[in-house]
């Protein structure tokens, strides 16, 4: 962390309580300026926020019982600005996303609903969230400069960025109608960090599936944690990258962090 830069990760968690082992020796030894979580599966009343705050960080979350939750860390002093959309009323859907502001910067936090299965209405709400969050690039926050979205999108935007994808195309998160979903943000003017860095670099990872055996080992994963900023934001972008080391602890998470970094 340095002051004239500005470093952002995200990490599903899959249960904050079950992974505040990885999380706070994370956050002490990156000194991050922003983590977004999601899928924290904890009721505000029963967000572990002493052990954040015990720590110099400062926390923003909304979260539901068992499922979905998403909360921003800082050691800054942040603004929320809304959760879910700025027309949410949806207890669930302000559970999946929070929007703040940090140093000047504003970042969107998400949970992209998975959608289930082709013929279910969670992935016509999938293709809805996107249509939304379209609509909101190209219109609240059309030109802001100072523009970062990150979190769980749960799309793969193109083959290289799931293991076998000759076999994925009926999957929710490799659809052809998803990817296009996430392509027509890309160009509203939106930048994929981790590919502006790593252009066309193979078998680059953020989510292993708890059921394959050694999956990680094995780089049988999927790129579907990402970090999206505006223009302006990409042109400062100095790194990205996943941290597989995580993944590979105790009890971990089935997704791992990606960061990126900026010069301000």
């Amino acid at each position: 962390m340095r002051n004239d830069s500005f470093t952002l990760a995200t990490f599903n968690t899959n249960g904050i309580r079950a992974r505040l082992h990885i999380i706070l020796p994370w956050l002490q030894k990156h000194k991050v300026d922003c983590l977004c979580i999601q899928e924290t599966k904890v009721q505000d009343k029963d967000f572990p926020l002493e052990a954040f705050n015990d720590h110099g960080l400062n926390v923003i979350f909304r979260g539901q019982k068992a499922y979905n939750g998403v909360a921003v860390v800082s050691p800054h002093p942040m603004d929320p600005v809304f959760y879910g959309f700025p027309d949410s009323t949806l207890d669930e859907e302000m559970a999946r996303q929070v929007c703040v502001r940090i140093k000047d910067i504003t970042v969107i936090n998400s949970y992209v609903p998975q959608g289930k299965s082709l013929d279910s209405p969670a992935f016509q709400a999938k293709l809805r969230w996107f249509a939304r969050m379209l609509a909101l690039i190209k219109g609240e926050f059309k030109g802001l400069e100072r523009l970062i979205w990150c979190g769980d999108m749960n799309v793969a935007p193109e083959p290289i960025d799931v293991y076998a994808p000759e076999l994925k195309g009926n999957h929710v998160c490799f659809h052809k109608s998803v990817r296009d979903a996430f392509k027509e943000l890309i160009k509203a003017g939106l930048t994929d960090c981790f590919r502006l860095i790593h252009p066309g670099e193979p078998e680059q990872y953020s989510f292993f599936d708890y059921r394959i055996p050694r999956s990680v080992e094995r780089k049988l994963g999927w790129r579907i944690d990402h970090i999206l900023s505006s223009q302006s934001m990409a042109s400062r972008l100095e790194d990205s990258f996943i941290d597989l080391k995580p993944r590979l602890m105790e009890k971990p998470s089935d997704h791992t962090f990606v960061v990126a970094t900026f010069r301000l």
